[in-house]
């Protein structure tokens, strides 16, 4: 899928991947449509960027999304790739000094992290569908974002690992669910990446965590993980499945 007439959706656009992901797109050629629940932040992106919008999105709700996707799709003409970067992180051990891991903790992780990511994929493969195929047969192309704690969860990351486990395991289901339709679905896997939630950790933690990093000795930054959402939807041999990002980085 040539980048340059790709019209992509990118959830969580307001800040740290999603935000450098619709960055990196839009100044490539593509048209992008930011998802976001902040819409101060996402509102201030998608104005800094050439030929982007912004909707307000709760990707847990059926009606948020369903309207978004309509109204990105208008404004672009289409949707034609879906990059799921909205999510968030939760840590808690089973059982801890304040009891067991608070199951509404626990639920809200996967509604947001996995469930939240397959209702927008859903939404977006609809209207993907009625797009016109390329020579490849191809209409779409649907990136989501786990990670590797899906594969090396730690302590205190049970939900988290679970929410992104999921994401990963969707890859091939859905990539076999819309051969048909010919929308392709991938994974990205990124280990620790230099964003706001890292950031805040501060200089002395971030230089602990990037000691782990086997080569190249650093976090990884967001721009990479946006040049490899590109090269997922510019080549169309890859589907059903996952890629891990991370410097070959092995959590403890």
């Amino acid at each position: 899928m040539e980048i340059t007439t790709s019209k992509v959706v990118v959830t969580g656009g307001a800040s740290g991947l999603g935000e450098a992901t619709a960055r990196y797109l839009a100044g490539a050629g593509a048209a992008v449509a930011l998802f976001d629940r902040d819409a101060e932040k996402g509102q201030a992106v998608a104005a800094s960027l050439p030929n982007a919008s912004f909707v307000a999105v709760d990707v847990t709700s059926e009606e948020s999304v369903a309207a978004a996707v309509a109204e990105a799709s208008d404004a672009m003409g289409g949707i034609t790739a879906l990059v799921n970067c909205a999510g968030i992180v939760t840590g808690a051990r089973m059982v801890g000094k304040k009891g067991p891991f608070p199951l509404e903790m626990f639920q809200r992780t996967i509604d947001i992290n996995l469930v939240g990511a397959f209702n927008v994929a859903r939404l977006a493969a609809a209207e993907m569908a009625k797009n016109t195929a390329n020579a490849d047969g191809e209409r779409g192309v649907i990136v989501n974002t786990a990670s590797i704690a899906a594969y090396d969860g730690q302590k205190g990351q049970a939900a988290y690992a679970s929410s992104k486990a999921g994401v990963a395991g969707m890859s091939l289901p859905l990539a076999r669910d819309m051969a048909g339709l010919g929308i392709r679905t991938m994974a990205i896997a990124p280990g620790l990446f230099l964003t706001p939630m890292l950031e805040s950790l501060g200089p002395e933690m971030m230089a602990e965590l990037a000691a782990d990093v086997v080569f190249p000795k650093r976090l990884g930054a967001p721009e990479e993980f946006a040049r490899m959402v590109r090269f997922i939807i510019e080549m169309a041999y890859l589907n059903g499945d996952t890629i891990r990002l991370d410097g070959a980085l092995r959590l403890p």
